[in-house]
């Protein structure tokens, strides 16, 4: 067959080509595993806060390419329109967790291995792969580190409420100091040992301390 011979084909022919009896299975294995995808997403959430918009694109994700990795398959043609289509196509939505990445390409390559007919390989992918973000997505190592901010009128005052640091956190760091004439401004990062926060209590009652503020902190952002 020639690259002319191509191009001769009649939409007709295309057509009888479609499989209802494959896109059927195809797509039904697809929305399990886009299903079993967003059951992970959901119990391996390390935040507080639950986006179902992005959960439920984890679904429509998976559905969608096989529906597209099977119309490329199918049609040699219609595969280099769509690469042209889909080149202009730009995403900007923001991601709030770098682990979200790891979500959406596996939706996506659920999807590209579904629609080339390979069903048996998008389950027991996604099986393993599920297995490990159980097994590792809510695991903690440490505690979480915190960020405490203490507003004090002088180095006295420091020193007691270092004190009192040291003896109730598995430990600490002073992270920043400002001293101004209206007192001294203390940032220090630290770990609690059992995510009790009661310290930060005591340390407000220091006679000196104006206010103590404390915040959760991952490394990248506080909350």
């Amino acid at each position: 067959m020639s690259f002319n011979d191509i191009f001769k084909s009649s939409f007709l022919e295309n057509v009888s080509e479609f499989s209802i009896l494959d896109t059927v299975l195809g797509l039904a294995a697809a929305l399990v595993i886009g299903l079993f995808i967003f059951m992970v997403y959901k119990k391996t959430l390390t935040g507080v806060l639950y986006s179902s918009g992005f959960a439920l694109t984890l679904v429509g994700l998976a559905l969608v390419t096989t529906l597209v990795i099977m119309a490329v398959t199918s049609n040699v043609v219609l595969s280099l329109g769509m690469v042209g289509a889909l080149s202009i196509v730009r995403f900007r939505t923001a991601i709030k967790e770098p682990v979200e990445i790891v979500f959406l390409f596996w939706s996506l390559a659920a999807g590209i291995v579904i629609g080339a007919g390979m069903i048996p390989l998008a389950i027991i992918g996604s099986v393993m792969i599920g297995i490990i973000m159980l097994l590792f997505g809510n695991r903690r190592i440490h505690n979480n580190p915190y960020i405490l901010v203490l507003n004090i009128q002088d180095e006295k005052v420091e020193g007691n409420a270092l004190t009192i640091l040291e003896k109730s956190v598995e430990q600490y760091i002073v992270k920043a100091k400002t001293v101004q004439n209206a007192g001294i401004e203390l940032t220090v990062e630290l770990r609690t040992k059992d995510a009790s926060t009661s310290f930060v209590n005591r340390i407000h009652e220091i006679p000196g301390v104006e206010n103590a503020v404390l915040v959760s902190y991952n490394g990248e952002y506080m909350s």
